[in-house]
């Protein structure tokens, strides 16, 4: 009834939506893409790919960042301080579809469901891990791999491992918080100023996440982990980014993935279908390579990052200083100063990668400035 396209990321579950979309139109699918100049961040390739290998009208754009224009219109549509930096191009390939059509399809959900995230893996692999016998894991294995050279600036698999270990001793729950956290666990307690403690009394935003691992007693850890994202990250972070970038530019976002009794039959499979021998996204992965090239399907999951920390660096840097160092934000009473100080010169100066805790402490101060203050 109304022009109908599809986000297309060049990710799994998005490009199955579209290859099935092709099958069942009689006219080209319109498809929609975003990418970024920073070629780590860019799926554009692989997008493109897909649309040509089904017989889709393609159209893609190039984010370039211009804090002044975006941000103040995210902070306004959000309400609220929303930390996720991928609403910048959610916003923007919003913008750009609505040009074309009124409906958009997208694959969210397909993570959750059929387990995507690398961290699932990870949290598998930390249950086997935790089987070898303490002396051997720290002498043999976590040593020398400490040891390896790597850059705290530059996403490697190197970065990755070593990563990996620092929570993979940790029993399940605390080792969740661990990689949902921007700010982790032991850092918040380090970060908050005397006054913010006591008035917060001890609660913890990870409660919400200790609810639903709870209530997931009984499951291996995959499903148990896939239980809590669908009822706090699908619904409270990528579902909102989504939704209101959408609606913010009168554009109706459909995600077929949320379709519940796909979700139903997706979790009344085994883990062991939803993930093989340690590769996310078996069996989804196996169907989408009869859909789309294989080369799209089975490669490593980039996710929709943003190269913010390289913008903060460039072209944001004065904009960060001037937000995140200004009197009202260091008085602010909820980070000691010396630690918003030490976060700001230590990235913008290239010692060390703070993007998320940076891209977060902005979208506070921004949303107090233009909520509160």
């Amino acid at each position: 009834e109304v022009p109908l396209g599809a986000f297309l990321s060049g990710g799994v579950d998005s490009s199955a939506v579209v290859a099935l979309m092709a099958q069942e139109s009689e006219t080209p699918v319109k498809t929609f893409s975003i990418g970024f100049e920073e070629l780590d961040f860019s799926e554009l390739k692989y997008a493109r790919k897909v649309a040509e290998h089904v017989g889709a009208e393609y159209n893609e754009f190039i984010v370039r960042p211009d804090a002044l224009e975006v941000l103040p219109l995210l902070v306004d549509h959000y309400g609220e301080p929303y930390a996720d930096s991928s609403a910048i191009p959610t916003y923007y390939v919003a913008k750009e579809t609505r040009r074309h059509v009124t409906v958009a399809l997208n694959g969210d959900g397909g993570d959750e469901s059929f387990a995507g995230y690398e961290r699932y893996m990870a949290m598998e692999l930390a249950e086997m891990y935790r089987g070898v016998p303490s002396f051997v894991r720290k002498a043999l294995i976590e040593g020398p791999v400490n040891l390896l050279p790597s850059s705290p600036l530059k996403k490697t698999r190197i970065r990755d491992v070593q990563r990996f270990f620092t929570s993979a001793n940790e029993d399940r729950l605390p080792r969740y918080h661990r990689w949902m956290s921007t700010f982790k666990p032991h850092v918040r307690a380090e970060i908050y100023t005397d006054d913010f403690k006591s008035r917060i009394n001890g609660s913890n935003a990870t409660d919400v996440l200790d609810k639903w691992f709870a209530r997931s007693s009984g499951l291996g850890v995959l499903d148990a982990t896939l239980l809590t994202d669908q009822m706090t990250y699908l619904p409270n972070d990528l579902l909102v980014k989504v939704d209101i970038a959408t609606m913010a530019n009168s554009l109706e976002a459909r995600s077929p993935f949320l379709d519940h009794k796909l979700i139903e039959f997706a979790a009344s499979l085994p883990e062991s279908l939803k993930m093989s021998r340690l590769r996310t996204k078996s069996l989804l992965k196996k169907v989408a390579a009869r859909l789309v090239p294989p080369e799209v399907v089975y490669r490593r999951k980039m996710g929709f990052g943003v190269p913010v920390g390289k913008w903060f660096r460039g072209e944001m840097k004065d904009f960060v200083r001037d937000v995140l160092l200004s009197d009202s934000s260091l008085k602010r009473g909820i980070i000691k100063p010396a630690m918003i100080e030490r976060y700001v010169t230590e990235h913008t100066n290239g010692e060390q990668d703070h993007a998320f805790q940076i891209w977060s402490l902005l979208m506070l101060e921004l949303w107090f400035q233009r909520f509160i203050d």
